[in-house]
This record gives C-alpha cells, structure tokens and sequence, in this order.
C-alpha cells in the first residue's frame, strides 16, 4: 500500500469517525423536557402508555422524576423541573399562587381506596373512609402510611383530620416515608392496611392476602392537575416545550390516551381537563 493511500484512507477514517461522533452528539441532544410527578403516575404504568404518544405527536421526550407530590412541587420550586403533574390541588394552588406555576389546569381523576387484609380483623369493610379510619385507630390495627409529604399522603392526614383522629391514630400507625408501591409492599408482607390509589393497586403485583375494603366514598375522590413551571422564577425553564406537553395532555388527543389505559379491561385514569 502506498503512503498517499494509506494517509487517504486514514483520513477518511478520521472523518468517519467525526461525523458518528457528530451524531451521537445530536441525538443526546434530542430535545427534552423534565417533569416532576408522583409515584403514582410512575407506578400504575401510566407514563410507559402515555409519553410515548406525547413524543410521536411532538418529538419531545420527557425525563420524569417520580417523588410525593410535596417534593415533586418542591423540585419545581427549586427550577429542577419544567412542567409539574401531581395530585393535590390546595398545594397545586398555592404552588401558582406563590407564583412558581403560571396556571393549573385539571387533567384526569381516579379514587382512593382502603386496602387491608381480606379478613379485615379491624371491620373496616364498606364504603366509609371515616368510619374504617376509627375502627382503625380503635383496634390499634397495624396501618402503613406513606408519610412522605405525597398527595396520597395529603389526602390520608385530612381523613384522619375528618375523623377527629389527627393524633389517635392507634399504635399500629407507622409511617415509611416511601413510594406507593414500596407501602403496599410493606402491608402485603406485613398484614396491614394502607390507603392507596386505584390506579397503582390495579398495577400492583404482589398482592399477597390484601383486597380493597373501603370504596366508593366521594370524598376518595383524586384529581390531578398539571403546570407550567414559572420562567420568570426560573429564566432557564422550557417554558415553550413545556406548554408543549400542557397542551397535549389537555387536549381530546391526550385525553383519549389516558382513557384508553386499562388493565385487565378496567379503566385507570378518566380524562377530564377543561371540566
């Protein structure tokens, strides 16, 4: 081989590899924004269904960052996030009106539930959250609470609060400071009841001897909201592709996509943005 096919081909390598590592360059660079959002959106599977029909209708990806919604809005109180969806409306309010969000929009709701140990030694069985929470606290039945600043958490303190039970809440009361899914661990492998959302029970796996017992309250109801986060807190927020992702979501498109998420034939999410 000669020394000016030999130098060709080398140069011909080198740009080669100089225009792979152009591209791998751009693809990392793929346009993106972040969301905070709760274990529960994480955890009952919904993202897996609904983000990939957010990235084919925009080209956007979405990194999310599942925690309570308590921290979930205060990542977005800190700029660490662009858009926030989460699950407790008195603190979604207070989140914009504090300036960090530029407006709620409402999205899709589903319910809590009480779940428990099939032979429900506590008689919580039925249709009211209050009244299950004082047989509860009564019989000292071992409750596992997420305790970690969550919507589901939120939702929990304020059933206790209705029950006059905001500090009698039984020595079986122990809190985990952890996710949705981690709990239900938690009361299958230790015979307690714990309250959660439909949506992640019906993807839950390891059920063990737990069934639903309490349903169908209203005041179980679960709404959740979705926000923009503020650029004028945070001047580096993706304000424009996050609206991106408001605006979808929002719409009969997105909305469609949450209602058609089902396991097992039943629906979790149902859409309702704009009502």
């Amino acid at each position: 081989m000669s020394i000016q096919t030999f130098t060709r081909r080398a140069l011909l390598c080198a740009v080669l590899v100089t225009s792979v590592t152009s591209l791998t360059s751009v693809w990392a660079q793929a346009p993106s924004i972040v969301m905070s959002s709760t274990t529960s959106t994480e955890q009952s599977g919904l993202f897996a269904h609904l983000l990939p029909a957010f990235k084919k209708a925009s080209g956007l990806d979405v990194k999310v960052v599942a925690l309570g919604t308590g921290q979930a809005l205060d990542m977005a109180r800190r700029g660490d996030a662009d858009v926030v969806f989460v699950h407790d409306q008195v603190a979604e309010e207070k989140f914009v009106a504090d300036g960090f969000g530029i407006k709620r929009l409402p999205v899709m709701y589903n319910d809590f539930v009480l779940i428990g140990p099939k032979a429900d030694p506590a008689a919580t069985k039925g249709k009211d959250i209050v009244a299950a929470l004082a047989k509860l606290s009564a019989s000292n039945a071992a409750f596992i609470s997420r305790g970690d600043k969550s919507g589901t958490h939120a939702a929990e303190l304020r059933f206790w609060k209705m029950a006059n039970l905001a500090d009698k809440k039984g020595s079986g009361y122990k809190e985990c400071g952890c996710g949705m899914g981690p709990a239900l661990n938690i009361a299958a492998s230790s015979g307690g009841y714990v309250l959660a959302d439909r949506a992640t029970w019906l993807n839950f796996k390891n059920r063990a001897d737990l069934a639903i017992l309490v349903e169908g309250d209203n005041r179980l109801f679960n709404q959740y909201g979705v926000m923009v986060v503020n650029p004028a807190k945070h001047a580096h927020v993706k304000q424009a592709d996050a609206q991106k992702f408001v605006d979808w979501i929002t719409s009969a498109a997105g909305q469609g996509v949450i209602a058609d998420y089902k396991i097992g034939g039943e629906q979790l999410f149902f859409p309702n943005a704009g009502k």
